[in-house]
């Protein structure tokens, strides 16, 4: 088994409502990062995200991996209509233990996770050893919302 992280975001309607049902179809999730509401990066003008990095302890490829996402996507109804916009769920690939991809349509890691404090914030929390001598003296934006287990059992969205 392998250690991997994925990285999840929505801002189109129920955002928390989009996490948890990603999590929850990923057999082999192990723990999820505190949920962070953060400001969009590039692309039109749009509302704030919310935010998670889940660990995963897989017998995935990263190729295998990037079909999860597509499919994760797919489940949320998520259309690409401009890049970098709104979207109902967003999943990348961020890290795999002892795997290195570089192609057109896949990249670990992630290649511009260090520039995101979204990315590197929650994984700090599960990953210390991949964010060591990462600094964001802003934090990005990043504002905790609390603790994953807490906020995904509220019902009723707490935080949507």
């Amino acid at each position: 088994m392998t250690r991997a992280f994925l990285g999840l975001g929505s801002n189109l309607g129920d955002r928390m409502g989009y996490l948890k049902g990603a999590v929850a179809a990923i057999d082999d999730c192990v723990a999820v990062s505190g949920v962070y509401e953060t400001d969009p990066v590039g692309g039109p003008e749009q509302g704030p995200y919310l935010n998670v990095v889940a660990e995963l302890d897989t017998s995935r490829s990263a190729r295998s991996l990037l079909g999860l996402c597509g499919a994760l996507e797919a489940s949320a109804d998520r259309v690409r209509e401009v890049r970098w916009g709104p979207r109902t769920l967003d999943v990348d690939v961020l890290w795999v233990d002892g795997e290195t991809v570089d192609e057109p349509d896949l990249a670990v890691p992630h290649p511009r996770m260090r520039e995101r404090a979204f990315v590197m914030v929650p994984m700090g929390e599960l990953a210390p050893d991949l964010v060591a001598g990462w600094s964001d003296p802003g934090a990005g934006g990043c504002r905790r919302l609390g603790d994953w287990d807490e906020l995904a059992s509220q019902s009723g969205g707490a935080v949507s």
